[in-house]
């Protein structure tokens, strides 16, 4: 049941000092003094009879009760977010916003005409790409500042309310420069060759070593790089072999700038995910799931 004599304001301030773990950092991010943001802390302690922070010389550190509090808090403000963004995002989608954590390599095969289309039809929805590592993009998301993320897997969280989705699967080659005259027919060619790969912490390439090994092939001459863009952009500039995902050269393989080297070997598939937290997407992500992900036509 709702507390009239409940003061928001202390929790806020709770919140930010907690985020921060500065008093005074969060006064510069409040506008509020620190004495009037001490107090606060101070008032909230007494009314609830609990310490919520250690006091430092490193800064404001939260206590095994001040820890349990921000959940409660952490919740409470994510609610509030989602309501103010749901008000005014009407069903008509005048305005609005749409913040999509990808990768590159996906975001230019996969999600831009299909964000195109959406910006067709909702011109004022403000869109937003954020290209990070996974780990990175799943704490965004975590922390509501995205709506959703479309990325390879596998995606790990201990998150439980996260939901993920299948949306396409995918595959991995080795492609060249089309003028190339290169003799290479099986796995074990690559060993005299210069190979593009991605970096060896990668998932695609832990894949990948296990093939080779199971083979028995050994590459010598590598360069080892850790963005598939950068991947295909060094093949059309060298006279190397690249290990990319098939569907990022897409156009390359049609033009004829580039061409695949096919195996016997199968190699490894990727699958592209949608990932979100069901009870905190607003109108505008939910429209762009289900009319321009999930529908085959785009």
């Amino acid at each position: 049941m709702y507390n009239s004599n409940l003061n928001l304001n202390l929790y806020k301030m709770f919140y930010d000092v907690a985020q921060y773990g500065s008093v005074s950092t969060a006064s510069k991010n409040l506008n509020i003094s620190q004495p009037a943001i001490s107090r606060a802390i101070k008032r909230l302690e007494e009314d609830l009879d609990v310490t919520l922070f250690y006091r430092t010389l490193n800064g404001m550190i939260l206590t095994e009760k001040g820890r349990e509090l921000l959940t409660f808090v952490e919740e409470a403000c994510n609610s509030l977010i989602i309501g103010e963004r749901t008000m005014m995002e009407t069903n008509s989608l005048i305005k609005g916003k749409l913040t999509i954590g990808v990768p590159q390599s996906i975001a230019s095969f996969y999600l831009l005409d299909r964000l195109n289309k959406f910006h067709e039809t909702y011109k004022d929805i403000e869109i937003s790409l954020i290209n990070r590592p996974t780990e990175e993009l799943i704490k965004l998301l975590e922390s509501h500042e995205l709506d959703i993320i479309i990325d390879l897997s596998p995606i790990q969280t201990h998150e439980k309310e996260l939901h993920i989705e299948e949306l396409i699967h995918c595959h991995y080659g080795f492609v060249v420069k089309s003028d190339l005259d290169i003799n290479v027919n099986k796995l074990s060619d690559l060993e005299d060759c210069l190979v593009v790969l991605p970096i060896e912490k990668s998932f695609k390439r832990q894949r990948l070593n296990e093939i080779l090994m199971e083979c028995g092939v050994n590459l010598k001459n590598t360069i080892t790089i850790e963005s598939n863009e950068m991947i295909k952009e060094t093949i059309k500039n060298s006279n190397s072999i690249g290990y990319v995902l098939l569907n990022s050269v897409e156009k390359e393989l049609k033009s004829g700038e580039l061409k695949e080297i096919e195996f016997e070997k199968k190699l490894p598939y990727a699958t592209i995910n949608l990932v979100y937290i069901d009870k905190y997407l607003t109108k505008a992500p939910q429209v762009f799931i289900e009319d321009y992900l999930k529908k085959s036509e785009y």
